[in-house]
């Protein structure tokens, strides 16, 4: 069953706090990320019920024809792009995660040592 772009960004924002990067002040880009990835679950569908058509015949201005990818299909392209940026702003793949939790974990000598007197 298809999720809504509500529900979406509902487990974006879960997925953020189970990881311990959620901010409210990112509510905006969350909102755009799963608005993508609801774009990208509609352009899916479309693309099965197309039979999974990567290309088409076209016909320029010059009368030549050649065959081009389908509108969909770049789309979908152009959003993979876009969510794994978002991916990366969000902290919700391993690799940004990662840059977080070190530069986090990685306190001063000084920082370290004021912590242990409290």
């Amino acid at each position: 069953m298809a999720k809504s772009k509500k529900a979406m960004g509902n487990e974006v924002k879960k997925q953020m706090i189970k990881l311990g990067t959620y901010k409210p002040e990112y509510n905006k880009i969350i909102d755009i990320f799963s608005g993508m990835l609801f774009q990208y679950q509609e352009f899916e569908r479309q693309f099965e019920e197309s039979g999974f058509k990567i290309t088409e015949e076209y016909t320029n201005k010059a009368g030549a024809t050649n065959d081009r990818k389908v509108p969909i299909y770049s789309a979908m392209e152009s959003l993979r792009k876009d969510i794994a940026a978002y991916s990366d702003r969000l902290c919700l793949n391993p690799k940004s995660l990662e840059t977080v939790t070190t530069q986090t974990t990685n306190k001063s000598k000084l920082a370290a040592v004021l912590s242990e007197l409290k």
